[in-house]
């Protein structure tokens, strides 16, 4: 039908790591460095230092987290492609960077499917809508439709704070804009700490965002959650409606789930690549890994081989093409 949107992205299902037995320290043993491509505070940021604390142990060397934001996660994954491709610097590089952001930007300075090496997946979650508590009051903002309606009739009044232009709570709020007429303002931050920091001084009224930096202020009532990007409900917020149960505001064909993965630079050696793959299927594979990242709304998923995360890459690109075509973003 005419205008139909159907964005359906990304699913996985946890694998079992297996045993790394006795092998060679990658590169003799030398530091590893993690980059993270926001800023420290973030929900990327979290899931980092969780990984970076156990890859370590895994590897049996040091993993150091390095934050290296900008341009939606461009900058950090940019300098992963361009490092040495021996295995000493790994990234965790999210969906829209590696399937997205090529049709997002008119000039990039790398191609994440040329100069990244796939790795592994790490994680999946949907993008949460939330608001500042007292602003919702103080404007009635007691569900999603009732914040639309404010933002037409008050135009680029609500302020939605992103961890940067591109990335999936930017295309998200674009959709959102295109397919219901709202007048949402995008501010972009170089991170979602910042971003969060000023949803939490009134700086800025709300925000689309992965769940995990956002949930404690959800639970502390300082955010009101109004919706999150998939089509399902969540099981950690059962009261939440996905944004596909808004069928009446252009909504009902909107299912967005981000994820990301753990790349290295492209040209780094076969048996190196089956090393950290098989490193971070070990860190995904314990069980209190798992449980620190449930309560904040991460789910962990692997992938079968670097290979299979390749072809998952070539098969969802289309789909975040479309999303970037639906929300008319066009960045330089």
């Amino acid at each position: 039908m005419p205008g139909r949107r159907h964005i359906l992205l990304g699913t996985a299902g946890l694998i079992a790591a297996p045993s790394l037995g006795r092998a060679q320290p990658i590169a003799g043993g030398r530091p590893i460095r993690l980059i993270v491509p926001f800023p420290p505070g973030g929900a990327v940021d979290i899931l980092g230092r969780l990984v970076a604390e156990r890859l370590g142990p895994a590897l049996g060397q040091n993993v150091v987290v390095e934050n290296r934001s900008g341009a939606g996660g461009n900058i950090g994954a940019d300098a992963v492609a361009k490092s040495s491709p021996d295995g000493t610097t790994l990234g965790i590089i999210g969906v829209t960077t590696l399937c997205a952001a090529p049709f997002l930007y008119r000039n990039m300075s790398f191609s994440p499917q040329r100069d990244l090496a796939p790795i592994s997946a790490i994680t999946t979650g949907a993008v949460l809508c939330v608001v500042n508590a007292e602003a919702a009051a103080k404007n009635g903002w007691t569900d999603f439709p009732s914040l639309v309606a404010w933002s037409k009739a008050h135009p680029e009044q609500v302020r939605m704070g992103s961890s940067g232009t591109g990335t999936t709570s930017h295309l998200t709020i674009e959709a959102v804009n295109r397919a219901t007429g709202a007048r949402i303002l995008h501010v972009p931050y170089r991170g979602g700490g910042p971003a969060i920091n000023d949803l939490l001084a009134g700086t800025i009224e709300m925000m689309f965002d992965v769940m995990p930096a956002l949930m404690p202020h959800v639970e502390s009532g300082k955010f009101k959650p109004l919706a999150v990007s998939s089509a399902k409900r969540l099981p950690i917020l059962p009261d939440v409606p996905g944004l596909a149960e808004f069928q009446t505001l252009g909504l009902g064909d909107i299912d967005i789930q981000t994820w990301s993965a753990v790349m290295a630079a492209a040209g780094t050696p076969a048996p190196v690549v089956q090393r950290l793959f098989e490193a971070v299927r070990a860190v995904a594979a314990q069980p209190e890994f798992a449980e620190r990242l449930r309560p904040i709304g991460y789910t962990i998923i692997t992938s079968e081989s670097p290979a299979a995360l390749a072809a998952r890459l070539r098969e969802e690109t289309p789909r975040w093409q479309r999303l970037v075509q639906i929300s008319g973003a066009q960045l330089d």
